[in-house]
């Protein structure tokens, strides 16, 4: 049998589909819906922007389950931060050239306004099970829209994205760089990472919840930094590195002009894939977080929107343009601009570490970057096993047949992660720009069809705030049906 020719064929397979899922459609609804609840909210995303940093340490006390503000923040950040910041910045600058960062930023920008949308969403159907609160598009699809079907479609989409087809991804990458930097063969790395996995996914989200709000921060503080101190050395050609992003994201670029579709395309994708704002899986773990106004936690995972791509994302990217570590390639290979450094290879993590190379060295840059993309990758990794397992729940429900699932769930997403180290990283990437269309798809559909849940709520959070009042989330009052635990909520307060 010729593998070979069916490695072909698969890979050949995947990237069509990723065609047909990431359409100029696609790319369209996810800047339509960003600038929809951008104008809805009149960009909230701005107005309380304070705000929204002071909630990240705010939690419900009363509430006896459930995981802190901060731990949400941590888990969903940790989902945000991965390759994507790393890797994916590369690949969007080396497709679709530096414009695509500009587009990155934008979509961040307008995005933050449809992770307002869904995570607050995902606060108002929430529901408690199993000793803990479980949220997301599943919950509200089924309590808001009134459609089981296609709440079982989104949880089904999320359990094949966030359990087999996103792992990988975060795995080649830290198999990729810990070859090449300490040349250790990929499928050792892959058991190493996978028994890591395996460990902290056993204990379930207050675990992952504990791991991520102490290394996911840390890490993403240490990395901006890093980016801060190589800027300092390249202080000289920053304006031109910005000034060729603006102008290329624009099409006034000399160079850059004819791919200016490439660049809107990359940038969002990429953008969606890092920042996961419309995807549904931060209004997953929002929906765990105990707060006393649903508004809250949509406040708080707006912000998350910002860390990642308008922090940890422009680092990386500014890092690479700065020094100019990175070529640009169009649709039929052509070479349209050519890196200060040989042997880059594709676009990948080999761009981030030549830019760091310029200050210490390829052999310290080499292992600083692969260091740093492990713990990144790491949490992302837990992050998608919990957005897996919150879906898996949504299907099944409790009981026997519930723990039996989740032990094969848990096995599955090992296996994927040993899997992501052994594939070549197109086809990897690949399959999680599958997973990452196939649910934004549903979500941002359902979240615009309940848009106004989400506006009156936050209509009601600031009218009470301008009153002087404490913010207090009635469902009745704003005509809300299906928000079962705030209503439960409110006749406990009120006997």
């Amino acid at each position: 049998m010729n593998f070979s020719l069916l490695s072909l064929d698969f890979s050949s397979v995947v990237e069509t589909v990723v065609g047909w899922v990431w359409s100029p459609a696609l790319v369209a609804l996810c800047l339509g819906a960003g600038l929809y609840f951008s104008i809805r909210t009149r960009f909230v995303q701005v107005r309380h922007f304070g705000e929204m940093f002071r909630l990240l340490f705010h939690t419900d006390k009363s509430q006896k389950v459930g995981i802190s503000s901060f731990q949400a923040f941590a888990v969903a950040l940790s989902g945000r931060v991965g390759t994507g910041n790393i890797v994916g910045v590369a690949t969007a600058i080396g497709y679709g050239g530096p414009g695509a960062i500009v587009w990155m930023w934008i979509i961040a920008f307008l995005g933050a306004g449809s992770a307002y949308a869904e995570a607050t969403l995902s606060q108002i159907y929430k529901e408690e099970k199993g000793g803990q609160f479980r949220g997301g598009p599943s919950y509200y699809i089924e309590k808001g829209l009134r459609s089981k079907a296609f709440a079982v479609l989104f949880a089904c989409s999320a359990l094949l994205a966030c359990g087999l087809f996103m792992p990988p991804v975060q795995s080649n990458g830290i198999a990729m760089s810990f070859s090449d930097t300490f040349h250790i063969p990929p499928a050792y790395v892959g058991v190493g990472v996978a028994l890591l996995i395996a460990l902290v996914v056993i204990g379930g989200v207050r675990r992952i919840a504990s791991v991520a709000s102490v290394v996911a921060p840390f890490m993403a503080i240490l990395y901006v930094l890093l980016s801060i101190v190589i800027l300092a050395f390249n202080a000289p050609a920053v304006p031109a590195a910005l000034s060729d992003m603006f102008r290329s994201a624009m099409g006034m670029h000399e160079v850059f002009g004819g791919i200016l579709g490439t660049a809107i395309a990359w940038g969002v994708k990429r953008g969606i894939y890092s920042n996961e704002a419309g995807q549904g899986t931060g209004a997953i773990v929002a929906g765990a977080a105990k707060v006393s106004h649903p508004v809250r936690q949509g406040l708080v995972q707006a912000f998350s929107v910002y860390v990642d791509t308008l922090l940890v994302c422009t680092a990386t990217a500014v890092m690479i343009l700065a020094t100019h570590t990175y070529q640009v390639t169009d649709a039929a290979g052509n070479v349209l601009a050519a890196s200060s450094v040989e042997g880059l290879g594709e676009p990948g993590v080999s761009y981030t570490i030549a830019a760091v190379a310029t200050l210490i060295g390829d052999s310290a840059a080499g292992m600083l970057i692969s260091i740093a993309l492990l713990f990144f990758a790491f949490t992302t990794i837990m992050a998608y096993y919990y957005y897996a397992e919150t879906s898996l729940v949504y299907l099944l429900g409790k009981g026997r047949r519930e723990r039996l699932a989740l032990w094969l769930l848990r096995i599955s997403v090992v296996a994927s992660v040993f899997f992501g180290s052994l594939k070549e990283a197109r086809t990897i990437w690949c399959l999680g720009d599958i997973g990452v269309g196939t649910m934004a798809w549903i979500n941002i559909i359902a979240i615009l069809l309940l848009s106004e849940k989400a506006i009156k709520a936050l209509r009601a959070y600031e009218r009470q705030q301008k009153n002087g009042e404490k913010p207090v989330f009635d469902p009745d009052e704003l005509g809300i049906a299906g928000a079962d635990y705030w209503k439960e909520k409110k006749q406990q307060n009120n006997p």
